[in-house]
Order: structure tokens, then sequence, then C-alpha cells
């Protein structure tokens, strides 16, 4: 898959998937634009790519939309920045339900909401991959705003897909597994609940932040040139056990 000339905006940059996808996309020529709330990871990304940056907290969505219209133009758009909080549900609060729907919802459709303006202003194509999670699909303990919030992103993806693949924007989610990042590390740290995760896997093994990033190079791609609205797992075979 070659990217030589095209502009990739990537939402969550600074470290796991966002970070691999940026490096991956660098390496087959994109220019990268690179956004997250870190900069010592922007900073750290730029010296090790010379990507574009950009400084967000996501949270805020005067300023995601103020960083979205700056991001443009880019070819390609991945929303991949999130959040996560463990609570039970009789734990959780309005206030990390809103959180999360505020980085894993709000956030990716105002980025999409801009980068379809500027393809269309243009008269552009283009493809967006939404990063959500198997949790969209399976009710975890201690995981009720995660799985909410990946759910409804799956959901505003489907019409994104409806809406925009009409104008020339294919719209895809991918559902990773627990994938090897820092905020998989904090989620996932008990082993015991590691290893029941673990043992559905019939693969053997949680997935790496370049396992993922591949399959979401290969959904930017001219050659997924007929794939719309899917929810893709990239699970080992865990929806299937």
């Amino acid at each position: 898959m070659d990217f030589s000339g095209k502009s990739v905006l990537v939402t969550g940059a600074g470290k796991g998937i966002g970070r691999a996808t940026a490096k991956m996309l660098a390496a087959r020529g994109a220019e990268v634009i690179a956004l997250t709330r870190s900069q010592d990871d922007l900073d750290s990304l730029a010296a090790e790519i010379g990507c574009r940056t950009i400084a967000v907290d996501l949270a805020d969505a005067e300023a995601t939309r103020a960083a979205a219209l700056a991001a443009m133009p880019a070819d390609y758009l991945v929303n991949n920045a999130g959040t996560t909080a463990l609570d039970s549900f009789l734990d959780l609060t309005p206030e990390t339900f809103d959180l999360l729907q505020a980085v894993n919802v709000r956030a990716p459709m105002i980025m999409a909401q801009e980068y379809a303006r500027s393809a269309l202003a243009r008269g552009a194509k283009g493809a967006i991959v939404n990063v959500s999670s198997v949790s969209s699909f399976i009710g975890f303990a201690d995981h009720a705003a995660y799985c909410a919030s990946k759910g409804a992103l799956d959901g505003l993806s489907r019409v994104m897909a409806n809406e925009l693949g009409r104008l020339g924007i294919r719209v895809n989610c991918i559902n990773p597994t627990v994938t090897l990042t820092p905020m998989a590390v904090k989620a996932w740290s008990d082993e015991e609940k590691a290893g029941r995760m673990l043992s559905r896997i019939p693969l053997g093994h949680f997935a790496s932040p370049e396992e993922v990033a591949s399959v979401i190079l290969f959904l930017l791609s001219d050659e997924a040139s007929m794939l719309n609205g899917l929810a893709m797992p990239v699970d080992g075979g865990f929806m299937i056990n």
C-alpha cells in the first residue's frame, strides 16, 4: 500500500495504535497530521517521522472543531483517539459517562464533519476509519461507559457510511480486541481478568498496535474500495468463541 502524495489526519497519534498507524503511514509515503493531547508525545513523534502536529483536548468540543479545521485539507482521516474508565454500572457517574461520550463519540463526529466538508468542497473522494472496539459487541463488566461509547461510535459510523458513501467518502470501523497499548494495560492489568479474555482468543495472544494499524491502512487504501459501513473485528477470533 503506497500513500505517497497523500495526507492523513490521525487522532490519538501520540501512543499505541495511533502512533503505530502514523509511523506506518509515514513509512509508506504519507504526510501525517498527528493530533493528540500531549505535546511531548507529538514532539517525539515529529522527531521520528517529520509529521505536522496539533495538540488538543478532544473533550473540548470547540477546541476539537478548531483543531479539525486547522488540520484540513487531508486525504484520509483516522479517528483513533479514545479514553476509558473502569466503573461498575452502579458506580458510574454522569461526569464519567459524559467524558467518554465526548472523547470517544463526539470528537470523531466533529473531526469527520470537518474532514467531509473539506473533501466535498474540493470535489475529492476519501476514506475514514473509526477505531472502535470489541467492547461495542460485548458487555464487559466495569466497562459500562466505554462499551456504551464504542457502541455509539459503531452506530454513528453506519450512518456516516450511508450518507457519506453516496458522496464518495467510505467509512469503516475496526473493532480490536485488547491491544497492547498504555490504555489497555490500565484496563486489563488484573491477570485473572486478562487470562479469561485471552482464553477466548483462538490465536492465543492480544493484538499489537502494528497488527491493528495494518488493517487501518488497508481500509484507507484503494484496495478496500468496495468496503463501506463495516464494523470489522481485529480480534484473533475472539468473536467466534
